[in-house]
């Protein structure tokens, strides 16, 4: 397979995470927060559900972009759970630092640090990727394992979330799927 190819799915990734991340922000509102919308889209504004923003969309791809690839000799699965990893641990790392070293938190910043997470999760895939590294059947089931993974975990987390700060709406000071009800 031509590096031309993986790479036009992977440019495609990173803005189809962008553009579906930046909107399932607001989906769970829009379906007047209906439960089962509620799995794809962030019900409040904890940190956890910003970060199911870059999560969901990010996995629907790598198996849509997995498909598309089959047959080729990339990492592809490993390849982007990495890169879903890396953004993944860079949101929360990014937030907590600039909120406790300023005080305080900006709306511009939030939607810059995601888009950040995104850009670094691709960067991360696309050198697995043009490396030619983790390659193998192994490789790919630790890669498909993970990603399933956090997908589930950020289902799950939705409905019943750790009692932990990073699952804790900052405005109403709960968690979970009930965080934004007044």
């Amino acid at each position: 397979m031509s590096d031309r190819r993986w790479r036009k799915w992977e440019l495609t990734g990173l803005f189809v995470t962008l553009i579906f991340g930046n909107l399932l922000h607001f989906v769970y509102n829009w379906s007047g927060k209906d439960r089962i919308v509620a799995a794809f889209a962030a019900t409040n504004e904890s940190t956890w559900e910003h970060m199911k923003l870059l999560v969901i969309p990010w996995v629907v791809w790598s198996l849509v972009e997995t498909i598309a690839l089959r047959g080729n000799r990339q990492p592809v699965l490993m390849a982007r759970a990495l890169g879903l990893l890396a953004g993944v641990v860079f949101i929360p790392a990014v937030y907590y630092t600039y909120t406790g070293a300023t005080g305080s938190d900006s709306m511009i910043v939030d939607v810059l640090l995601f888009q950040a997470a995104v850009l670094l999760g691709a960067w991360v895939s696309w050198r697995i990727l043009a490396k030619g590294s983790c390659i193998g059947p192994v490789w790919s089931a630790v890669g498909l394992l993970l990603l399933l993974g956090v997908w589930a975990l950020a289902v799950w987390w939705t409905y019943d979330p750790p009692q932990l700060p990073l699952f804790t709406d900052p405005i109403t000071g709960q968690t979970g799927l009930f965080a934004g009800k007044e």
